[in-house]
């Protein structure tokens, strides 16, 4: 039986409410990217949020997240600050982070909503453009 504090990977496919999310704790990686506006975020984001918690004290010295939202909703909104938080623990715990926020090239909307959680939680984001 797996205790509570065992990071696992997840995996989950995208869907027309979901992203894809990967989270490999081997490779030191969360992706994200797609739509986000599950019936109930605050579970469909649970467990990522719990594991990247137990990354930050986790041995593992490197981190890349990836986020390639075309839209999220607002309770995705803050479940995405809850992640961005554990990514802030990740790198305040002395690892390597590298956030890389990737927008389609005309949406202004996107890559605002990158630069506030940016600002908001002091964490530094490659912002990369990406063509539609």
């Amino acid at each position: 039986m797996l205790s509570e504090s065992t990071m696992e990977k997840i995996f989950l496919e995208p869907s027309r409410v979901t992203p894809l999310i990967n989270f490999d704790p081997d490779e030191g990686i969360l992706e994200m990217k797609g739509r986000s506006s599950p019936e109930n975020s605050i579970m469909f984001y649970q467990k990522v949020i719990q594991n990247l918690g137990l990354f930050a004290e986790s041995g593992q010295e490197n981190f890349t997240a990836n986020f390639a939202f075309e839209y999220f909703n607002t309770s995705s909104s803050k479940c995405l600050f809850d992640v961005f938080k554990k990514l802030v623990r990740i790198r305040d715990s002395g690892k390597d982070l590298v956030v890389n926020w990737f927008f389609e090239e005309d949406d202004e909307d996107m890559m605002e909503a990158g630069e506030d959680y940016s600002d908001l939680l002091d964490l530094e984001f490659n912002f990369i453009e990406i063509e539609e």
